[in-house]
């Protein structure tokens, strides 16, 4: 399609993209909560479902061999859940669409047990074929043997150990907490509790999980390498925990369970995330709380709000959401609700004042983790979900300022003194090499993602194309200048982390699409040439990768392989994210972006909203994956409002 012919079909879309976004608006203001927060549902694999479980089994333990009423009603609803989810082949996955997972299935089948699932159903056989072909419960990840070993299902002596005596190092230490990433050291805390306690729980006598053995240990890593001095480290750890010096290990303990309780203040929960939270819950059973103490009630009945239940008492399911998104899914649908009315008349003006004021409600204003490292920065910013004080995170808060841009609050001077502390954070926040990471400076020690306990893939918390982008663009937009310092070093960390095809890694959405988009929307905002030859180059790989059907979409495979990262059905959001990445390179009329645009304009409901069943959000490349149910409808409108503006010249490229 020539330039001339795509301008034409460009202008005739006009009208259809302004109905378009009208309805898509309305459908978004339908959504919104009477405080003035959008929050969608998040969507993980079962395993959260089978830990719920387990969690019932820690809390409850049945005293006549069976739960009653309402623990097992619970339990039965998370277990037909869990088998709407089986794979035909009997294993479960971690993605839509994905293969069969051996950690994911090994719990699910135990969950499966443990709600009364008989071992020699059809689902449990199969299952369990499943299983031993992919490597059998040996094969688990370090975590999901940990969490056996509590119940005793697997031997503890064959878990990594997970010594509370780090909470004793200083932060400055080469294997200190503060050097692992912010969620890691969330996790392993109670963690470290229980396992210095040597903490357990009985499971009926009839279960155990011999039938998924193989007998074959994964192989050890070379003991000259990094891997393999850990794990004699690992060893000798074991031996120190028999015969060390019991006074080191009880003030370790009591170091830990400090640290644990202190972050559970102006916050939902343990770092406001499912794993962190179940396992706070076990370890202050386990410090002496019993469940009428107001801190493990409350705890528990945090943990109790990332439940959704659907269906009636006899055949509903509940799932478990891994933690809730109100503040990204408020910023977002702010700054995309907001260049909607800038572009066009809508009634959306007073639903972005309750959600300015909403979010200023959510400013970080205490010293968090982030102050270990991070000596010169003040508090502010925003976190991710409803209570999360000790986190706020780069990320939020350069979206949280985004939408603030066009969400007025009824205080403006608060408003602008929170942008103003949000900017002045962000700037504090940037890393030696001038990007940015999620939650912490620097956080970057390589040496930690060997240790044995680090097969989560997330030790630690590096700088990224993905989230140094959108730092850019709320930076340039809420006024920062092409030439400040920070911006230079941003886009030069940009220009160095390009892939050699053009594109950039994304590691919070899925992967190259997400991470290309917001490297070029950073670039665009601070200013970057479109003509300059990198910028054309992740252009023409974005268009090289569009399908036959005018979207785009990516699966959850390439973080295992990137050869993958040019494969994947079309999807909502991964369309919206490459028009979006497009318009920010300079191109608003070729025939990639218009068959773009004709592809969301085709998928749109009805009602105005989009459909999208993909995992598109990464919690944990490789480990761990999420499904945004609002993914699919802010991304569209800024992708389809974008180009509008973009048409009529009536702004930058972003």
């Amino acid at each position: 399609m020539n330039i001339a012919v795509a301008q034409s079909v460009a202008l005739s879309q006009q009208s259809e993209i302004l109905s378009s976004l009208k309805a898509a608006t309305e459908y978004l203001l339908s959504k919104q909560s009477p405080e003035g927060y959008w929050v969608g549902e998040l969507e993980a694999d079962t395993s959260l479902e089978s830990d719920y479980i387990l969690l019932q089994l820690w809390l409850y333990p049945p005293t006549t061999g069976s739960w009653g009423p309402p623990t097992m009603k619970r339990i039965k609803r998370a277990a037909r859940y869990i088998l709407s989810r089986q794979l035909p082949d009997g294993g479960w996955n971690i993605y839509q669409g994905g293969p069969a997972n051996v950690s994911v299935s090994v719990k699910a089948y135990l969950a499966l047990r443990l709600a009364g699932i008989g071992i020699d159903t059809p689902q449990l056989t199969q299952a369990k074929e499943r299983i031993l072909q992919l490597g059998g419960v040996e094969a688990a990840n370090s975590y999901t043997k940990i969490y056996l070993s509590f119940f005793g299902l697997y031997d503890r002596a064959k878990t990594p150990s997970i010594p509370p005596e780090l909470f004793l190092l200083p932060p400055r230490a080469v294997f200190s907490v503060y050097e692992m990433s912010s969620w890691t050291r969330t996790i392993i805390a109670p963690l470290a509790i229980l396992g210095a306690l040597k903490s357990s729980r009985p499971v009926p006598e009839e279960i155990t999980l011999n039938e998924l053995s193989t007998g074959v240990e994964p192989s050890t890593p070379n003991l000259l390498s990094l891997g393999g001095l850990f794990c004699l480290a690992d060893q000798a750890f074991k031996i120190w925990e028999r015969i060390g010096i019991q006074r080191v290990r009880r003030n370790a303990i009591r170091a830990t369970s400090h640290w644990m309780i202190k972050h559970l203040e102006r916050s939902d929960g343990l770092g406001a995330i499912f794993p962190a939270m179940m396992n706070c819950i076990m370890a202050l059973t386990e410090l002496g709380y019993s469940l009428d103490d107001p801190l493990l009630k409350q705890q528990i009945q945090k943990f109790e709000e990332l439940i959704v239940e659907d269906g009636n008492e006899h055949d509903g399911a509940m799932r478990v959401q891994p933690c809730l998104s109100p503040v990204w899914d408020t910023g977002l649908t702010a700054f995309a609700v907001g260049r909607v009315s800038a572009i066009c008349t809508s009634n959306a003006e007073s639903a972005l004042n309750r959600a300015a004021d909403w979010l200023l409600t959510k400013e970080a204003r205490h010293n968090g983790d982030w102050s270990v490292k991070n000596k010169t920065g003040r508090p502010g910013g925003w976190y991710f979900e409803f209570a999360n004080e000790f986190y706020p995170d780069t990320d939020d808060t350069a979206q949280v300022l985004l939408g603030l841009h066009y969400a007025k609050s009824s205080n403006p001077e608060m408003q602008e003194k929170a942008k103003q502390r949000g900017i002045e954070w962000l700037l504090s926040m940037q890393s030696s090499n001038g990007g940015w990471g999620a939650f912490d400076v620097d956080n970057n020690n390589r040496l930690l993602s060997h240790v044995p306990f680090a097969d989560h893939n997330a030790m630690l918390d590096p700088t990224c194309p993905d989230l140094t982008g959108r730092v850019l663009e709320a930076l340039c937009v809420t006024g920062l200048g092409h030439s400040h310092r920070a911006v230079r070093r941003g886009v030069e960390f940009l220009k160095q982390t390009q892939e050699e095809d053009g594109s950039w890694f994304g590691r919070w959405g899925v992967n190259y699409i997400y991470g290309t988009c917001f490297a070029l929307r950073g670039l665009a905002s601070a200013g970057e040439d479109p003509r300059e030859a990198y910028i054309i180059r992740a252009g023409e790989w974005l268009r090289s990768i569009q399908n036959a059907d005018g979207g785009w979409g990516e699966t959850c495979a390439s973080y295992d392989n990137p050869r993958y990262k040019t494969e994947g059905r079309s999807t909502t959001s991964q369309t919206a994210w490459a028009l979006m990445g497009l318009i920010a390179s300079g191109d608003n009329q070729s025939g990639s972006t218009t068959t773009g645009v004709r592809y969301l304009l085709d998928t749109q409901l009805l009602d105005g909203s989009w459909s999208e069943q993909s995992y598109t959000g990464t919690g944990f490349p490789g480990v761990f994956y999420l499904k945004y149910d609002l993914y699919r409808q802010y991304f569209p409108l800024l992708a389809l409002s974008q180009h509008i503006t973009a048409s009529e010249g009536t702004g930058r490229r972003t």
